[in-house]
């Protein structure tokens, strides 16, 4: 029988340890956990929850979906989450930038989020993009893309795993926007003439 989304979102916050109202609330790590899923096991022992079905997390502007979810909560509160998707789609993640109107979005077969660190893992035909409110910035894939909510540093690999029919080498690809100038900031004189450019012998076909 499956639980009513009320429900499942009150046996959530409970499970999440929702933050106090006298704490101002900064950052998406220390906002209560909110789920809707078809089906919920909750274990009070372990603090540890399993969604299945169509699952939905939400924590803050942090946003979570994949077929199931699996939810820990650490002896202070924070929780380690993993998404998986269902067969042949993508789990999926959403994270609006703290002090600027920057989103961070990505998918992948599997996703770890570790609200401790505050960094999220995609696994597995990984993307992940940034938008600048809703135009996108950069995109990268690989796969395995590990990015950092607080330092904004991300790491991507490749492989065998990346490979695809559009990419059968399997090397990351990217698109990255130069970012804005800072208003009012100087801007540097011409450090002299530029060298025309000479043909990689390492980096291979740029087309594969």
């Amino acid at each position: 029988m499956k639980k009513s989304f009320f429900s499942l979102l009150l046996i959530a916050a409970l499970a999440a340890g929702a933050a106090s109202a006298a704490l101002a609330e900064t950052a998406d790590r220390d906002k209560p956990m909110n789920a809707e899923a078809d089906a919920l096991r909750y274990d009070d022992l372990k603090q540890s929850s399993v969604f299945t079905g169509n699952v939905v997390i939400t924590k803050g502007t942090t946003i979570i979906r994949g077929e199931r979810v699996d939810v820990n909560q650490d002896p202070e509160g924070y929780q380690q989450a993993v998404a998986i998707a269902a067969p042949g789609k993508l789990a999926f993640y959403r994270k609006k930038r703290d002090g600027v109107d920057e989103y961070i979005e990505g998918e992948g077969e599997r996703i770890e989020y570790d609200s401790r660190a505050d960094n999220v893992k995609f696994i597995g035909r990984a993307v992940m993009r940034r938008f600048k409110g809703a135009t996108l910035s950069d995109e990268t894939t690989g796969s395995l893309i590990t990015y950092n909510n607080v330092t904004d540093v991300f790491t991507v690999d490749g492989g065998a795993q990346n490979r695809t029919a559009a990419n059968p080498s399997g090397r990351v690809r990217a698109m990255l926007s130069p970012r804005a100038a800072v208003p009012g900031a100087p801007v540097p004189p011409p450090a002299g003439p530029v060298p025309s450019l000479r043909p990689s012998t390492t980096l291979g076909n740029p087309t594969n």
